[in-house]
């Protein structure tokens, strides 16, 4: 839209009134002249032709031409200005006279077709307006004279005049000229007034846009000056005294603008000290957690040392002869070493946490295990309180999935453990559910509810803070940092899961967590069939309802027949195949109490099982020889009942004070370096037990001087010790041409984060933490027992691969435990990876460019070192180390024929000790 300025808008709303006006005016005016003229004209002929016709009658009567002639032509030239011609026509409509020349007068003349006009009428051609009028005779008869022709209505004929309007049109230009003339003139007189007025108004408004402009540049002292009219005044006193407020205003705005700007400089200088303070502060703080790190490993190390002589020499002392009263104290001493370990232990994973440095294991492991592993081990400690402790997993649940199993394990130690703390009478309920399932993950929920001391609404919101508790009354009457459930919370928050809890005061607590494990898809499952159970009765007597239901959990999986009673005696008096008897938890009862009973029970079955409380595991092989077939330690887990139920009692019968076979000492040569008498003489004393020759070494120097002259299979390096550490100690032993390939494993008492990976990368082979579990120094032997007849690789020193074995079985169950469905799951895993490595490396083979080939390489590797394949295993070794190198793809390709033959050889050896 056009946007017009007030000067023109006023012009126009001015003008256009007056124009519109003045033309309809001078149109009115001029149109009502034009047909007043005309009308004039006719009204002139008409008074000319009526009086000439009466005067016409007497000489058309007697038809006498001349007279009429000389009164048309008289009256033609007193009216020439606007009579043209006159005629007179007869009743038969013929020429009678004519004031002109003209002879026929047919201009004039009504037309043949037509009747003689019978009263005045007008007709219009071009610039001539013809008059017609009859001739009429009056008073006349047929007696008065003879002579007389005329028509019967008394018509003689008509006269005929023909007025020229040239003369009126030169009339209505002069009028319509006088009207335009006017008109102009108003328009201009109109336009002087707009132009006065314009300026009037337009002219002062101009000043004030100025003036505003001017203030809206910056220019606050303009000012609308001049004489103004009417609100035009108004408007300009308005505009100064806006100016003046501005003016006022902005002063006082740039003032607080300058206190402003010198606050601020002052702010930004202090901000300038604070940052360098911050900075020096920030420097001090990561010096403090430098020096927090080092001393954290330092009182690591300084304390599990000890402990590790403590912990280790009181087990061994425990298997030497003792009396009832020596076997006690050595156990409180080593219940008070792990207790003070797991202090230490809760501190360094506190610390990891706050630092943001713990790091999750992602392997493979057996949940129910898992669980079955945490409640023995803290089985003993609820039946010494009187608890009943339950396990109930669902049978939805899987079984093999993927994750860290000791940060599980150690969130459910930790809040078994508090539940068994504070609970003093009742029961401790662990229920792990399904939540949700896909063919990748599976999300479990686990439960743990407890019938203790409960904790308030007010002590809930202290829960899970840093060595806090409910009650500080608490941690003297039942001990503790208050850093487990701290440490718990955040293990599961980095599992990606959430933790929660309810609680009432004195009517106990429950604790729940969910967490989101992957499913182990690699796991090769062997059905178990239960189809000789098919048919056969199992009598079940559990008078505890939560153990019952996680009992009763496990039974349904199989198809026994199953009679559930309270107490022995509301049993049926009939046979039954099996019968599952569970001993009530009461450590004021002795089993003497449950002779009777017993005897009862032995009439009505051949197969008994007992599930035992923790007191009465010494009487467990007594039961045996008096006809029980097998005792399980409570809670009852289906790890340990089912094998019982299929016969397998070798595979899951745990009881803590029954002989295992003691197993035949590896053959290997072992040394153990250490600068603590005590640790060394531990390490001394277990590796007499599982290794044929052992040498012991009290510095890196004695270690680097006998490794000279002595053949050694493994090497115990401690990591701290003077002069000469572990670290530099092994790498002088690994120059030397007899030790290249000599495995050194370290042993260290540092737990932090991460310590794992950097002495693997240091070169050292393996990793023990102390205090050394003798378990755990089995397993790492069992590793590297093979290590011997590995030292030469035929690939560097050019011998053929025919020494070493394609499948080495007995290898492989010294690397799973000795456990022969292990080992088979172990094999059957690493035959169904072998397709997709013999894929890949074919493609390799055929130039195809793989970037994860080395990846895939470690990947086998790692398969085979659990699996009894040397010789697949020294070929994957070598050419991981040749890729590390960074030796072309294309170099190794002997290497990778090789390596698919060999491939092809692990898959025909392995269908021998595979089930069918």
């Amino acid at each position: 839209m056009t946007k017009y300025s007030l000067r023109a808008r006023m012009m126009i709303l001015i003008l256009a009134p007056t124009l519109m006006i003045g033309l309809l005016l001078s149109t009115f005016f001029v149109v009502h002249r034009y047909n007043e003229l005309q009308n004039q004209l006719t009204e002139a002929g008409a008074s000319i032709i009526e009086p000439l016709a009466v005067a016409s009658e007497y000489g058309m009567t007697f038809r006498e031409r001349e007279p009429v002639k000389r009164l048309i032509s008289r009256l033609h030239r007193n009216h020439s200005d606007i009579v043209r011609s006159i005629s007179v026509f007869d009743g038969d409509n013929k020429l009678f006279a004519s004031s002109t020349s003209q002879h026929d007068g047919s201009p004039l003349q009504v037309k043949r077709t037509e009747d003689i006009p019978r009263d005045l009428t007008k007709e219009r051609s071009g610039d001539v307006l013809i008059l017609r009028t009859p001739i009429q005779a009056e008073n006349h008869t047929e007696a008065d004279d003879e002579s007389f022709s005329a028509s019967p209505d008394h018509q003689l004929g008509y006269i005929a005049i023909e007025l020229d309007l040239r003369s009126v049109k030169l009339a209505q230009y002069q009028e319509a000229f006088v009207s335009t003339m006017l008109l102009l003139l108003c328009l201009g007189i109109a336009t002087l007034f707009a132009y006065r007025l314009m300026r009037d108004v337009t002219g002062p408004i101009r000043n004030m846009v100025n003036t505003v402009d001017r203030i809206r540049r910056g220019q606050l002292d303009s000012r609308v000056e001049g004489n103004m009219p009417g609100e035009l005044s108004m408007l300009k006193n308005g505009i100064n005294s806006m100016a003046m407020s501005l003016t006022a205003y902005h002063e006082e705005v740039q003032q607080n603008i300058d206190q402003a700007t010198s606050d601020l400089r002052e702010t930004l200088e202090q901000m300038e000290i604070q940052n360098v303070e911050l900075d020096l502060a920030k420097k001090r703080a990561q010096e403090a957690a430098r020096i927090k790190s080092e001393f954290l490993a330092n009182m690591s190390h300084e304390l599990r040392t000890p402990l590790n002589g403590v912990i280790g020499f009181t087990r061994q002392t425990l298997k030497t002869p003792l009396s009832p009263t020596q076997a006690d104290y050595l156990q409180t001493i080593e219940r008070s070493a792990n207790h003070l370990l797991t202090i230490i232990n809760d501190v360094l994973d506190f610390s990891k946490l706050e630092a943001g440095k713990l790091v999750l294991e992602h392997i493979p492991f057996s949940l129910r295990e898992m669980l079955d592993e945490v409640v023995i081990l803290l089985a003993h400690t609820a039946h010494d309180k009187g608890l009943e402790l339950t396990l109930n997993v669902h049978n939805n649940v899987p079984e093999n999935v993927l994750g860290d199993p000791m940060r599980m394990q150690q969130v459910v130690t930790n809040l078994l453990g508090n539940a068994i703390k504070f609970t003093e009478t009742g029961n401790i309920d662990i229920n792990v559910e399904l939540r949700s399932q896909n063919n990748l993950q599976v999300e479990l929920e686990v439960q743990i509810h407890d019938t203790g001391i409960g904790i308030s609404e007010r002590q809930q919101s202290q829960l899970f803070q840093a060595f806090r508790q409910a009650d500080a009354s608490i941690s003297r009457r039942h001990g503790g940092t208050g850093l487990g459930l701290v440490i718990t919370q955040r293990l599961v928050k980095e599992m990606g899961g959430d933790i929660s809890f309810y609680s009432q005061i004195n009517r106990g607590s429950t604790f729940w967590f969910h967490v989101t494990l992957e499913l182990n898809e690699n796991r090769h499952i062997t059905p178990v069939s239960m189809s000789h159970l098919e048919g056969k009765r199992l009598a079940y007597v559990e008078a505890n309802p939560a153990a019952a239901k996680a009992t009763m959990e496990i039974l349904q999986a199989t198809p026994l027949d199953v009679t559930h009673r309270t107490t022995i005696a509301a049993l049926p008096e009939t046979h039954y195949d099996i019968m599952l008897c569970s001993i009530p938890v009461n450590p004021d009862m002795a089993l003497s109490d449950y002779d009777g009973k017993l005897q009862r029970v032995f009439s009505m079955t051949q197969h008994l099982l007992l599930a035992l409380p923790s007191q009465f595991q010494v009487d467990a092989e007594e039961l045996k020889r008096r006809g029980v077939e097998a005792c399980l330690i409570k809670p009852m887990s289906s790890i340990r009942l089912l094998p019982l139920l299929l016969k397998e009692q070798q595979a899951s019968v745990r009881v803590i004070n029954s002989d295992e076979n003691k197993t035949s000492r590896l053959p290997l040569t072992a040394m153990a370096v250490d600068d603590n008498p005590a640790n060394l003489k531990l390490i001394g004393a277990l590796l007499e037990e599982l290794v044929e020759t052992t040498v012991l070494c009290h510095s890196g120097e004695e270690a680097i001087e006998v490794a000279r002259h002595t053949d050694l299979d493994i090497i115990l390096m401690d990591i701290q010790m003077p002069d000469i550490d572990g670290i530099r100690a092994s790498e002088i032993i690994h120059q030397m041409a007899r030790h290249a390939k000599t495995p050194v494993v370290a042993v260290t008492a540092h737990s932090l984060s991460g310590e794992r990976e950097q002495l693997l990368k240091l070169g050292m082979d393996d990793y023990l933490s102390k205090p050394i579990d003798e378990s755990m120094l089995k397993n790492v032997l069992s590793r590297h027992q093979t290590h011997q007849t590995q030292l030469d690789s035929p690939l560097q020193s050019g011998e053929e691969l025919a020494p070493i074995s394609t499948l080495d079985w007995q290898l492989a169950l010294s690397q799973s435990a000795n456990k022969v469905a292990l080992a088979q799951d172990l094999l059957q895993m690493l035959v169904e990876f072998l397709p997709q490595v013999a894929e890949r490396v074919e493609a390799v083979t055929r130039g195809e460019p793989d970037n994860d080939i080395l990846a895939l390489i470690h990947k086998l590797h790692g398969s085979c070192s659990y699996s009894g394949v040397p010789r697949l295993k020294q070929l994957c070794f070598y050419i991981e180390q040749q890729l590390r190198q960074g030796v072309s793809v294309e170099t190794l390709e002997p290497e990778w024929f090789e390596l698919l033959d060999e491939i092809d050889n692990v898959k025909r050896a392995a269908l021998a000790y595979l089930p069918k």
